[in-house]
């Protein structure tokens, strides 16, 4: 199926003169889902929650699967999970959405912030080593916009110090990654445990939502056991019991469940994926194929080992272009844009500690980076627009 086929039987936004940066893939399917969970009468962490662990579990080939309120509590529970407390230090990068530093200063540690690569905008492996220190516990690392980060050269690091890798993959359902020679979807843990997202912004959504996929048995009932108050029993499990259940709360555990409308949708939203990640990759090459001959513009690489599943297509203006101005001219064309994402430590949530190494990289793509719109049920004439949009406001 075409991407421009894809998109037949859905409204779109040239319908109302705006292109939106995103739009979620929902319809009938998920309505549908959503109505009977909510007429089940079981509407929070229940049955459909624990079939959508089963079924993203296998989608990913993980071993398991935790599903939470958000990635940002993924991130949380599968940090203290590996130890990280107060004191601590996590090397991660700063050009990446504010929940990755925050999900570590929430248990007490900081983040020790490293450069990206320019083409991936992901974090430079070679950068990694001289972060570490004894106070280091983890390294956090990103996929960032859905494209796979340089894991076997981040492991590579980290196993000759120990340490584990917990993998930010808020942005990356459906992406791929060559490990050893062999294609893996990313939420096969190639460390510790892999968090994703289900934003609407996101490939696949369930209004919000997250998951923690892991191979370490443990780990997940660590994670699973924290993310319903550490109870001792879930609520599932007790209400199916034929015996009466005493529940006990032997540590402080957290509100992070999903719902199982939320879960209900995000089924239903699985069995899309492969098509999504079809259109999204043909949206995105048609960028590129229209969009070459402007001067100075520099588009995202994919690596050799890479698949991403352009989660968002973001370019890199030409040096000394504002790239606010271009933003509001393509607004004045009916046409969204977004800063992709951002500098943690520009923020005043993390400056308070000063910088360990300069990150040139970071501050240039976040200054120049511009974020298209680019979703599955786009039209031709969507993107049409954007890329007129685009170039008028480079004259």
């Amino acid at each position: 199926m075409k991407a421009e086929e894809f998109s037949k039987g859905h409204q779109s936004m040239n319908d109302t003169r705006v292109v939106q940066f995103s739009r979620p893939m929902l319809g009938p399917e998920e309505a549908q889902a959503a109505y009977d969970a909510v007429m089940s009468g079981w509407v929070t962490q229940g049955p459909r929650v624990a079939e959508f662990e089963r079924e993203f579990a296998g989608a990913t080939t993980a071993t398991h699967a935790c599903a939470v309120s958000n990635c940002t509590t993924a991130l949380h529970l599968a940090l203290r999970a590996v130890g990280v407390g107060e004191g601590d230090e996590v090397i991660t990068v700063s050009y990446t959405f504010l929940a990755t530093a925050n999900a570590i200063r929430y248990l007490g540690a900081w983040p020790v912030f490293v450069d990206i690569e320019r083409g991936t905008r992901n974090m430079d492996p070679a950068l990694v080593e001289a972060a570490i220190t004894s106070r280091t516990k983890a390294i956090l690392c990103v996929h960032q916009f859905g494209m796979p980060c340089d894991l076997a050269a981040i492991l590579a690091v980290a196993n000759r110090h120990g340490l584990p890798v917990i993998e930010d993959a808020a942005c990356a359902a459906g992406s791929e990654i060559q490990i050893d020679g062999q294609w893996e979807p990313i939420g096969k843990p190639q460390g510790v445990a892999a968090c994703f997202s289900f934003h609407p912004r996101k490939v696949l959504t369930a209004g919000d939502g997250g998951i923690i996929t892991s191979n370490d048995a443990e780990f997940d009932a660590k994670v699973r056991r924290w993310r319903q108050h550490a109870m001792s029993v879930s609520d599932l499990t007790r209400n199916n019991s034929s015996q009466v259940i005493i529940e006990t709360f032997d540590e402080v555990g957290y509100n992070y469940r999903m719902t199982d409308i939320q879960a209900a949708v995000a089924r239903r939203q699985l069995v899309r994926l492969p098509a999504i990640i079809k259109a999204r990759r043909e949206w995105a090459a048609r960028y590129v194929e229209l969009l070459s001959d402007l001067p100075g513009l520099e588009f995202p690489v994919e690596p050799s080992w890479a698949r991403s599943n352009w989660q968002t297509y973001n370019v890199l203006l030409q040096p000394g272009i504002d790239r606010d101005a271009v933003m509001q001219s393509m607004l004045e064309a009916g046409v969204q844009t977004r800063r992709p994402t951002f500098c943690c430590h520009l923020e005043k949530a993390h400056n308070q500690r000063p910088l360990r190494f300069p990150l040139p990289v970071s501050e240039d793509v976040y200054r120049r980076n511009l974020g298209l719109p680019l979703f599955p049920h786009m039209s031709v004439g969507d993107q049409d627009q954007v890329i007129a949009a685009l170039r008028n406001s480079l004259r």
